[in-house]
């Protein structure tokens, strides 16, 4: 992301057509062109660095009171030293604690709140140019205090944001806006950045809880969470990362409350990768919980006081969706406030062990890299800097059913969407970079689909893409087209009455124009007429994504019992007999 901000007008922009609806977050990936311009821009990919490892930063609270006050006016002003941490970071995100108004609006009731811990805080539009100047690129004001001068606050936030150096999350004109995020591409991988908050309400006021036709701030407080949950799956379905940060937790206490740990485990089953968050005032535990990465609780970050001192940068190294890496940068805030400043020497390794503690009433695993986790051996096969494989089956849910409308027709289909999986596999795209990807496959043969996925990602052996057939509109040849591989699609075989093996579920079409379908009336997909002769006998030349006779795909497929469909000339085909 370094150079290559977005304007905050750029940024709404793209939130109204990624986060109106899920209809419309279909109908932004369902453009098959968009998507092949983008996947097949292999030098343009490359040159950005396809496949790499992602460093993300994070801080926790931050606002502009009392001693901190007047830095936004200064237009050298930074947060010190540790902005450093930051601006190292292809993408760093802090908590805005405040509503974002040079002076509009109206203090709101805080009725809900006991009186005397009742506080109204602003940053001026200033402060988000000494967060951008700090390294920081995406800011959530969805908090206890994002609304603090109700609605023309808000929008007076919304239309600061509009020419903003940094992106703004959390806050919408409406409920879709305020859930929809931030999304980019960093060095090849596809992140949405998602916030929302979760802590005890102060006022009933309903700008705290964005609505279908009404400003305000992302709330996750209800049970479950429907629209944060609705929010994740759709950025899951497809991005390669998804972050969450959501303000949580109970204040003063270091330890996460059961609400923090349901919300926790509520989010990773739905698709988010990394979970993080503030509230608490004070550090509270990091670590791996489902295969989701969560800190808990990142404590004050540039405070008005330093009675609670303990504070830091924390640092993630991401390699796809996983977090191969974590580093804490411990620092300290002035008893006076101020930024927080980075630690040294025995007061570091003090704090390093602090934050190593935290973990033990989280419930979480050790991170990779984490203080006080066991080094862990990487696998032979796999080079130090590729993720593990990875794989994930669930049942077909309410996001995934919204998502197949094209592919699956409850009355005319013959298998019940409760007979069949969506699927997760890791997979080596054609630039070396490493990507999830999905199919929807008959429940009796996802675990086979899975060993398969595994086996040509140990193998390296590349996938160009591999999407829900229904962002093509079911269409096949639309699909083919653009080189996805795909499974479960409701249909009949190309030029009969007759249901194809796909409409149950039970087969896999890889890399299409690599592997066409040569008929005696002509070749599909068209792009790959100049495969339909290529040699494809056993230790005949490599050819990228070109299934052989014999190779690592047939005899993986063969183990479980598919075959392939090379004796119809239907190159991509692998089906259960």
């Amino acid at each position: 992301m370094r150079g290559r901000r977005r304007g905050a007008a750029v940024l709404l922009a793209s939130l109204l057509l990624v986060g109106c609806s899920t209809e419309n977050a279909a109908r932004d990936t369902d453009d098959a062109d968009r998507a092949a311009a983008r996947d097949e821009d292999a030098v343009s990919r490359s040159e950005d660095g396809g496949g790499q490892r992602l460093t993300l930063a994070f801080g926790g609270d931050v606002h502009f009171e009392g001693s901190l006050a007047d830095r936004p006016a200064d237009g050298s002003s930074t947060l010190g030293r540790v902005s450093q941490a930051l601006r190292g970071a292809d993408l760093a995100m802090v908590n805005l604690e405040s509503a974002l108004t040079a002076g509009g609006g109206a203090p709101t009731d805080k009725e809900l709140e006991d009186p005397s811990l009742r506080y109204w805080f602003r940053s001026p539009p200033s402060a988000l140019d000494l967060l951008a100047r700090s390294g920081v690129d995406v800011v959530t004001v969805a908090n206890n205090h994002g609304a603090d001068y109700g609605v023309e606050g808000v929008r007076e936030s919304l239309e600061i944001a509009e020419d903003a150096p940094v992106a703004v999350v959390g806050v919408g004109h409406d409920r879709a806006q305020a859930f929809g995020g931030f999304r980019t591409t960093i060095k090849g991988t596809d992140v949405a950045v998602l916030a929302a908050d979760a802590a005890m309400r102060e006022s009933a006021d309903p700008i705290w809880a964005s609505g279908e036709g009404g400003p305000g701030i992302a709330s996750a407080r209800a049970t479950p969470p429907r629209n944060l949950v609705r929010a994740v799956r759709e950025a899951e379905a497809t991005q390669d990362l998804v972050v969450v940060y959501l303000h949580w937790g109970a204040e003063s206490s270091t330890c996460p409350t059961d609400r923090q740990a349901y919300l926790a485990r509520t989010l990773a089953d739905a698709g988010a990768d990394v979970i993080v968050g503030s509230h608490a005032h004070r550090l509270q535990g990091s670590g791996v919980l489902d295969g989701a990465y969560v800190n808990y609780g990142l404590g004050n970050f540039a405070w008005y006081h330093g009675r609670v001192p303990e504070s830091g940068v924390l640092r993630l190294r991401v390699a796809g969706d996983e977090v191969v890496d974590e580093d804490w940068l411990p620092a300290r805030i002035p008893l006076a406030g101020g930024p927080a400043q980075p630690l040294a020497g025995g007061a570091r390794e003090a704090a390093l062990e602090t934050w190593a503690a935290r973990r033990g009433c989280a419930g979480l695993e050790a991170a990779p890299g984490a203080p006080g986790a066991e080094p862990e051996e990487q696998p032979e096969e796999q080079p130090a800097d590729r993720p593990a494989y990875a794989a994930r089956v669930q049942r077909i849910d309410a996001g995934v059913r919204a998502r197949m409308t094209s592919s699956h027709d409850p009355a005319a289909c013959p298998v019940d969407l409760a007979d069949l999986r969506y699927v997760r596999v890791r997979h080596e795209d054609f630039e070396g970079g490493q990507r999830m990807g999905e199919l929807v496959v008959a429940v009796e043969v996802a675990d086979d689909v899975v060993d398969v996925f595994r086996d040509l990602y140990r193998a390296r052996w590349p996938i160009a893409r591999m999407r829900l057939v229904d962002e093509y509109g079911a269409d096949d040849d639309r699909s083919m087209a653009a080189n996805n591989s795909s499974a479960y699609n409701c249909r009949t075989v190309a030029g009969s009455d007759s249901l194809s093996d796909h409409a149950y579920g039970r087969a896999i079409d890889l890399n299409p124009i690599q592997n066409p379908y040569v008929m005696p009336d002509g070749i599909v997909p068209p792009a790959g007429r100049r495969f339909a002769d290529a040699d494809r006998s056993p230790g005949a030349p490599y050819v990228k994504g070109l299934v052989r006779d014999d190779d690592v795909v047939v005899r993986a497929f063969e183990r479980v019992g598919w075959e392939w469909g090379d004796s119809f000339a239907d190159y991509q085909h692998f089906f259960v007999p």
